[in-house]
């Protein structure tokens, strides 16, 4: 029987750190024009054993993405590779990708999955009473078959292709989710610039499929931006490098440790309100190095944890610049000391190394606590560290001046009702038993009902002692302000107006203008870009401006659809918690675009 690796035994800045290699695609062209269609990939996931520890210890079983991928530095191309994370679309703006996803798992799910919270259930079983069988084994029906569902996250997509949580399929597409259309899915990279993630996103699920390693990079560039060109100041070709951060636990077999008994045990048997790991790992190899010379680096920083926040700093406090959020280039470059994201956030950012002598090391550093913010501080010999940079003799090539703008971002008008949605924590004997937005489950009926076209100030009042990072699937926007609010006095009076959640019957809005405290305290400069994901924290009212239209649009009018795709076509899209844990018992709701002038 394997028992939990101790951290402190895995050796540090013992691995190299590997940047995943790029899929390749079939390039389709017009016949007559030769001009490029669409980008084509064939993408399977399936289970493997990958060296994730230091080389002494024994590998790891996966799950990740494989295909066609070319080797950016040496330009080799593998016809079958297969990683975790998986490799990186590099897409251009305005030229559609498709790709066709198949999943080979036929193994089962070695982490437990809690068939008694809202999921995917591709065996239809009945709702298991207790007592509950301890794991392994579980439930074998649950366990098998595997259902997945790939998300571009922060993609403006259409909702059959955006990855809904009930738009799953088993393996050969045996079974498929009430949501499911199709498996070959169409990417339209009509906006702008910026770096997104593709991860699973099943319903109930989905923090054990991402866990197991279903994550991966997509690298939108736009060739006619003066930023992406070939020629551009920033950092390309080995000094651009995605950096993919997440925590994970281990056995002494090298498989991954994950909880399999809950806090709320004869209620949900297996699930944890939060999942951190002791471990941390950076694309997919614990505690690496990196060596760079003495010149300036891109970096493409993604959370990809379930649940942990990071603070990232450097050990020598050495500033860095971030020139893009989520959704696109900052409108300016911004230095920075530390920089906090939380699960499914990105940051572009610069580093120069050219200051520092040959031989130095430093190490990346994270000193946010878990659960953020008020949970414990990360341990000084594992969790607090997160990489290391060694310097290398090599020339000094002092980086170039950047542009002292970079974007230019239009404001976003509200022309809609402004909504109000809370943040509620359910307690149950021990602990959380599920986390809602506005006191709703997943299978209540649908409340967020958009016009296309409409832009909307979303206040997100959270009521829970934790931060919860937002995220909306379709569309992106921006921050409008944070502001302290009366948590106490609001809650007691929300619960008075709607009872004790979950609610069975649709929310009555509890308006937050009277309870809020001082003023609102507006972006930081680093997070005054186009977000999909925000950080919404306790005590806090948190505003954001959502238009449903494209970003690229110079202005939008509700009810006029100006995406190139029908948003009210399909399923539908989803907002959450990105902390996987959450999302996954019903800290989800769907929403529908209205768009009343096309036919659905």
């Amino acid at each position: 029987m394997p028992y939990p690796l101790d951290p402190t035994t895995s050796p540090k800045f013992a691995h190299e750190l590997v940047v995943p290699p790029v899929f390749e695609p079939l390039i389709v062209r017009h016949p007559v024009t030769g001009k490029v269609i669409s980008h084509n990939y064939e993408v399977t996931v399936s289970q493997f054993t990958q060296q994730i520890l230091p080389a002494a210890f024994p590998e790891t079983t996966v799950w990740g993405y494989g295909g066609k991928v070319r080797i950016p530095e040496t330009g080799e191309v593998i016809s079958d590779f297969r990683s975790t994370p998986g490799a990186t679309f590099e897409a251009k703006r305005k030229i559609p990708i498709n790709v066709q996803w198949i999943n080979n798992l036929i193994e089962p799910q070695p982490l437990a999955v809690d068939p008694t919270i809202h999921w995917a259930d591709p065996n239809y079983m009945d709702m298991p009473m207790p007592p509950f069988p301890p794991f392994p084994p579980g439930f074998p029906l649950a366990q098998s078959p595997v259902p997945i569902v790939t998300h571009l996250h922060g993609g403006e997509t259409e909702s059959d292709s955006d990855g809904h949580p009930d738009a799953w399929f088993t393996a050969g597409e045996a079974i498929t989710g009430p949501a499911f259309q199709k498996s070959r899915l169409h990417y339209v990279n009509e906006q702008e610039p910026t770096t997104l993630w593709y991860h699973d996103h099943a319903l109930g699920i989905t923090r054990l499929n991402v866990l197991m390693g279903l994550a991966g990079f997509y690298l939108l560039r736009d060739p006619h931006n003066h930023l992406d060109k070939q020629h551009s100041v920033l950092p390309h070709g080995k000094y651009e490098i995605p950096l993919a951060i997440q925590d994970r636990s281990f056995l002494d077999d090298g498989s991954f440790a994950f909880p399999d008994t809950g806090v709320n045990p004869d209620i949900h048997p297996y699930w944890m309100p939060e999942f951190f790991g002791d471990t941390i790992m950076v694309n997919g190899k614990v505690w690496p190095n990196l060596n760079v010379e003495p010149r300036q680096y891109r970096f493409r920083v993604l959370n990809g944890s379930n649940a942990r926040f990071y603070n990232l700093m450097f050990s020598n406090l050495m500033p860095f610049i971030q020139i893009g959020t989520d959704g696109g280039y900052l409108p300016k470059p911004v230095q920075l000391i530390s920089l906090l994201l939380a699960p499914g956030e990105r940051a572009d950012i610069l580093v120069d190394f050219s200051q520092l002598s040959p031989g130095t090391q430093l190490i990346l550093t994270n000193d946010a606590n878990a659960p953020f913010p008020s949970g414990d501080p990360p341990d000084p010999l594992t969790t607090f560290q997160i990489m290391q940079f060694t310097v290398l003799n090599k020339p000094q090539i002092i980086p170039p001046p950047l542009p002292k703008i970079l974007n230019i971002l239009e404001p976003l008008i509200p022309n809609s009702r402004k909504k109000t949605l809370t943040l509620f924590e359910v307690e149950g004997p021990n602990g959380p038993l599920e986390v809602l937005l506005d006191g709703q489950h997943w299978s209540a009926p649908i409340s967020e009902l958009p016009l296309v076209g409409a832009t909307e100030d979303w206040q997100i009042v959270n009521l829970t002692m934790d931060a919860h990072p937002i995220h909306l699937h379709l569309v992106q926007f921006r921050l409008v302000s944070r502001q302290d609010f009366l948590v106490t006095k609001y809650t007691d009076d929300w619960l008075a107006l709607n009872g004790q959640p979950p609610l069975d019957h649709p929310t009555k809005v509890l308006p937050v203008k009277d309870y809020l405290l001082d003023g609102p305290i507006n972006p930081p400069a680093h997070e005054d870009g186009w977000k999909d994901t925000i950080q919404a924290y306790p005590g806090q009212v948190t505003t954001i401006r959502v238009r449903f239209a494209p970003q690229n649009a110079t202005f939008s009018v509700p009810g006029i659809n100006l995406y190139p795709f029908n948003p009210a076509k399909g399923p539908g899209y989803v907002w959450h918690c990105h902390i996987l844990d959450h999302e996954d018992n019903e800290m989800m709701r769907p929403y529908k675009v209205r768009n009343p002038f096309e036919i659905c």
